[in-house]
């Protein structure tokens, strides 16, 4: 199993993020966020302002933006999303809070 990158709570980034690992994201990020064949994970309290693209996405936090997924995006309760969001399979949990417009895509295509 890989390694997982971590920006931790108390990190800000303030531009692109690019990862060739599975990202989890606990702090905030204020740009654009690619993480290529991998999972990005927004934790509970991550605070994103970035178009995101990801193999999957998992967002527990606040995010504002573009999300886009080769696979699957999935929102937890604890979500919330202003933003488009494009993937094969999207799942939204109870109690997640989204505003913006879901498109399923074939499997690769964004």
């Amino acid at each position: 199993m890989s390694a997982v990158a971590l920006i931790g709570p108390a990190i800000r980034i303030k531009g692109q993020v690019v990862a060739r690992e599975p990202l989890t994201i606990a702090g905030s990020v204020d740009g654009s966020i690619a993480v290529e064949g991998y999972p990005v994970t927004i934790a509970a309290g991550g605070r994103i302002v970035a178009n995101i693209v990801a193999d999957e996405i998992v967002v527990g936090g606040d995010v504002k933006g573009q999300l886009n997924a080769s696979t699957r995006i999935r929102v937890n309760e604890t979500a919330t999303i202003e933003g488009d969001m494009t993937a094969p399979k999207v799942s939204v949990a109870d109690g997640a809070k989204y505003k913006g417009k879901v498109k399923t895509s074939e499997k690769g295509s964004r």
